[in-house]
């Protein structure tokens, strides 16, 4: 995709940045907000803020960034806000408890990552990439105390996860209610015509909007998107719980991960990752759906041949010899690793004598390769273990 060469119209860019959207406010507030930039061509300022809890991006942030590229393919500009200070303090949001503080070198470390990764799927002339520690730091204790004058306690403790925590007489601790003020905060600073965050993001990005009117500013239209589910099929994607698919991760990698999701996740994947309409979906097996989904999302990390090249090799090595379509993925340590090993990680063998005595009767495949040797060495990257005529499963490494 090219970048625009002008600001395109609201009756245009309307049906494309809605797509997949949970929440709006407000919607009359966003129709103006377009056709004035349509009228004056000046761009509007798109927010979206990243805390580097963790150095690799995933397909659940790829929701967010591929809207962020939408709204740039119509001629706006993104800010992609690091929250290098809030990621000092930690997103309460969803949290049943504390999150456990970063240092700061983890979280220098993270978020060059983060700027690195991002420009596979940002336009670089149209990024403004910032980092909200440049405007807290300066802010100071005095500052910040104004601040929080704008804002009140009973407010913030209205929030689902802290009522649930009261609930049940757990912690809420004073910098975690700093939190939504600071996010809100990045859209004074910045002047930010509209926020972009997950739907359980809500609360905060409204706090923007508060704070915003509080300082005699516009206030910026806030948009959400739905929380992608992972590979499990039940929780969100998230790296901490092993269901994800990362942006890094090889053509051949992504494509095997991305057909072991679930059937019933399709249509979400195909309106919050692709370009392709759900509905097409409908009347096709869903293999094939599965397919065409899963080559959409690589092509766009690796380029249409690698994409197809992927297809092609999962085809030959798993398809074609009657493999299930659906099968459980298992985390297992990088490398080298002996496959007697992963046989008793995965669960395909209860002890490694016996895994190496089903090697021996050539009862195991690896990529579609009957194993001969019981003392084979592995590097697991998304690999099809298969032992007898049952066991199917799929190996990929440990998230380190």
């Amino acid at each position: 995709m090219k970048g625009s060469a002008g600001i395109v119209s609201p009756e245009q860019a309307l049906p494309v940045l809605l797509r997949g959207v949970v929440d709006l406010h407000v919607q009359e507030e966003f129709v103006k907000k377009l056709e004035k930039s349509y009228r004056t061509q000046v761009p509007l300022k798109v927010k979206a803020g990243f805390d580097p809890t963790s150095p690799d991006l995933h397909l659940g942030h790829f929701v967010l960034l591929k809207k962020l590229r939408q709204f740039q393919e119509m001629g706006h500009t993104v800010q992609f806000v690091i929250g290098d200070f809030t990621a000092l303090i930690g997103d309460p949001t969803g949290r049943s408890e504390i999150r456990k503080p970063l240092t700061p070198e983890q979280i220098t470390e993270n978020a060059r990552t983060y700027a690195e990764q991002v420009f596979r799927i940002l336009l670089r002339d149209q990024t403004q990439v910032v980092f909200n520690s440049s405007w807290m730091n300066p802010l100071g204790v005095e500052g910040l105390i104004r601040l929080a004058a704008l804002q009140t306690v009973a407010r913030f403790l209205e929030r689902d996860d802290f009522q649930k925590r009261m609930s049940e007489r757990l912690p809420i601790h004073l910098h975690e209610l700093l939190y939504p003020l600071i996010q809100g905060y990045d859209s004074v600073a910045l002047l930010s015509d509209v926020e972009l965050g997950g739907s359980d993001q809500l609360f905060n990005l409204l706090v923007g909007r508060d704070l915003m009117r509080q300082h005699q500013m516009e206030q910026q239209v806030v948009l959400t998107m739905p929380l992608l589910v992972g590979l499990d099929g039940e929780k969100k994607m998230s790296k901490s719980l092993r269901n994800s698919v990362a942006l890094e991760d090889a053509a051949d990698q992504m494509f095997g991960r991305l057909m072991s999701i679930p059937d019933a996740l399709m249509p979400s994947y195909a309106t919050l990752l692709t370009d392709l309409e759900p509905s097409s979906l409908a009347s096709m097996h869903p293999k094939e759906a599965k397919v065409l989904v899963a080559k959409s999302i690589v092509s766009q990390f690796h380029g249409v041949a690698e994409s197809e090249k992927a297809t092609e090799t999962f085809e030959k090595v798993f398809s074609r010899r009657e493999m299930p379509e659906e099968m459980p993925v298992f985390s297992v340590s990088r490398g080298p690793v002996k496959l007697s090993s992963v046989m008793v990680s995965t669960g395909a063998a209860k002890s490694e004598s016996l895994a190496k005595q089903l090697i021996r009767q050539k009862a195991v495949d690896w990529n579609g390769e009957t194993v001969m040797d019981p003392f084979l060495l592995v590097f697991p990257a998304g690999d099809l273990l298969k032992v007898g005529k049952r066991f199917y499963c799929r190996v990929v490494p440990t998230e380190t």
